[in-house]
């Protein structure tokens, strides 16, 4: 086939080759694969072909993807290309019965061949930048959403896509404006209203957001997406009830992808989870698994996998890290649980991130500490044991899914000050070596993440806010933020006269069996909760806990944190207000210094 100017940009290589990570905050509406005006117009192309003996093939396909049977939608469209090869309406067919199967790989390929055999089919175009979109490679669906809005420039729902593949790259102002100039004309597009919302949601912009997203369920009671999206503006805002009860109603209304109705499945864990309702929780956070999602982690392990319930007494048992290095941490809480269940017959295989092997060999030595290996294949992430040998395992499971035997309730978290040791030698040697940061108590400042996808910069306050922390007098202040931290250290010098302290002959985002060595070695950890704070908490660090009023990891609690009973909470009335929060922590630390306690 002819190659098309696309190609560069939507090849199953290039899809690849992107970070495959659609967003997971407030969802915009792209529509689906094969909606019933798309098939309608397929319907009516197949007056227009020549190869007729393809004609009743083609729609049967059209029939049975009507009735959402994707699997002989899908048959029927190969049947068709069986006698001919080069019908696009027939590998248009396909592309969208594999996408609804969640086969994304297939899916690409044969969209990538209707784009070239209908190059004047904007359809084609369109849905092919919604599944990039949807894998996370905005760019690329960008480039899509304009070859499709060249041929249609008056439908809706190219402009909104665009404006969303623009929002995702992070050019806010320029996706508000073409919303702006859309609902002039169009004030009635629940679509662009809720669209705008994302952008207001993404920007922690709370109260637009919530403007925004009730216009468009006004507009349109039955949009599911909108009502979720409101749903999320409240957990932001401190109503986990309220999230619930719309996540709840977004989940019967029709009309949403499966993929959208497993996120909200995953929203609506969160939910229960930071209301407390722990075990109905952990059963909904099982959707994280779900195939539907374009970036769902597959875990190459052909052993059988453990349920709830099951006897795991004698066994050997792997458990695999997943989520990101904090969570593998945060999840590491049921280790000591599943050991004892496990038995002194019994035999625990981790597979953990490389740089944790030392810390968990450490805490648990009779365990087989492997690590773990994530590759892009056919477009989604695999992950697997490459230096371990799986043959005499009896079960696996990912770490979270422990959760569902082991913390059913908030009562089932037990009281250990630590469950992962650092290396004792260590500690004592920061120890010594912290002397040189000043008098008084030592207190190590994490204040980012370095991740940015998912508008995570929201769920940390801006590095100005620190100042009344900063300026508490008594105090030498420890740097334990990984990444590039000159920017923030120079401005405390310059504004507020504060040197914060690196420390030497560390590197503080790969050495992390030393990491949590430094964080036990001060005296206390204030900060967000990033993979360092995990760290230190779970190695038994005294910590303090800065966080979002919605944050399902409190699992409901006001002050402590279950998963670390060292750790005390504060927490800000919103997303968009971290002022408070701020002042309140630095009130407590300045009584901290002078309290007998310390």
């Amino acid at each position: 086939m002819a190659a098309n100017a696309f190609n560069s940009a939507s090849s199953p290589l290039a899809l690849q080759e992107a970070v495959a990570t659609p967003p997971k905050g407030s969802m915009g509406e792209m529509g689906e694969a094969g909606g019933k005006d798309a098939l309608a117009r397929l319907n009516e192309a197949l007056k227009e072909l020549k190869a007729v003996a393809a004609a009743p093939l083609l729609k049967r396909a059209i029939d049975a993807l009507n009735r959402e049977d994707f699997v002989n939608g899908g048959k029927w469209a190969l049947k068709a290309l069986e006698k001919d090869e080069r019908n696009g309406v027939g590998w248009y067919l396909l592309a969208i019965a594999r996408e609804r199967a969640g086969d994304f790989e297939s899916s690409i390929k044969a969209y990538e061949a209707a784009l070239q055999l209908l190059p004047n089919h904007a359809d084609v175009a369109n849905d092919l930048g919604r599944l990039a979109f949807r894998m996370g490679m905005p760019v690329q669906a960008e480039k899509l959403f304009r070859h499709f809005m060249a041929q249609s420039p008056e439908k809706v729902d190219g402009i909104n896509n665009l404006a969303s593949a623009i929002r995702e790259q992070g050019r806010h102002e320029e996706s508000i404006e073409i919303l702006k100039e859309a609902l002039a004309q169009h004030p009635e597009s629940a679509l662009l209203w809720n669209t705008l919302g994302t952008i207001m949601n993404e920007q922690a912009e709370l109260k637009n957001a919530a403007l925004f997203f009730g216009e468009a369920c006004r507009l349109d009671p039955k949009f599911a997406k909108a009502r979720y999206n409101l749903s999320q503006v409240k957990i932001a805002l401190g109503d986990p009830t309220g999230a619930l009860e719309d996540c709840d109603t977004a989940l019967k209304l029709r009309g949403s992808t499966a993929d959208d109705r497993e996120m909200m499945r995953l929203a609506r864990s969160n939910y229960l989870v930071a209301l407390g309702r722990l075990k109905e929780g952990w059963d909904e956070y099982e959707a994280r698994l779900s195939s539907q999602f374009a970036d769902v982690t597959h875990f190459a392990i052909d052993r059988p996998r453990w349920k709830p319930g099951m006897d795991v007494a004698g066994k050997t048992f792997l458990v695999v890290g997943e989520q990101g290095l904090g969570d593998e941490v945060l999840f590491a809480n049921v280790l000591p649980d599943l050991l004892e269940k496990l038995g002194p017959n019994g035999k625990l295989r981790l597979g953990v991130e490389k740089r944790l092997i030392p810390l968990f060999q450490r805490t648990y030595p009779d365990a087989d500490v492997t690590h773990h290996r994530t590759i892009a294949y056919a477009t989604r992430p695999l992950r697997s044991l490459p230096e371990a040998d799986l043959s005499n395992v009896d079960l696996w499971t990912p770490i979270g899914s422990l959760l569902r035997e082991f913390r059913p309730s908030v009562e089932a978290f037990p009281a250990r000050p630590q469950f992962l040791t650092a290396d004792p030698e260590r500690v004592a040697h920061w120890k010594a070596t912290l002397e040189q940061a000043g008098p008084g108590p030592k207190v190590g400042l994490l204040w980012k993440s370095l991740i940015s996808k998912d508008a995570r910069h929201r769920y940390f306050s801006p590095f100005e806010l620190w100042a009344p922390i900063l300026q508490t007098p008594g105090v030498s202040f420890v740097n334990l933020q990984y990444g590039d931290c000159s920017a923030e250290i120079e401005l405390a010098e310059r504004e507020l006269g504060v040197k914060i302290w690196q420390p030497p002959e560390i590197d503080l985002r790969q050495d992390l069996d030393d990491v949590a060595a430094l964080c036990c070695a001060t005296d206390l950890v204030i900060g967000f909760s990033n993979a360092t704070f995990n760290l230190g908490a779970a190695t038994g660090a005294k910590s303090w806990l800065i966080s979002n009023p919605g944050s399902w990891t409190r699992l409901g609690q006001r002050e402590n944190y279950p998963w670390y009973p060292r750790a005390r909470v504060f927490s800000s009335p919103s997303l968009d207000e971290w002022e408070p929060v701020m002042g309140e922590v630095a009130q407590q630390l300045a009584a901290w210094v002078d309290s007998p306690e310390r």
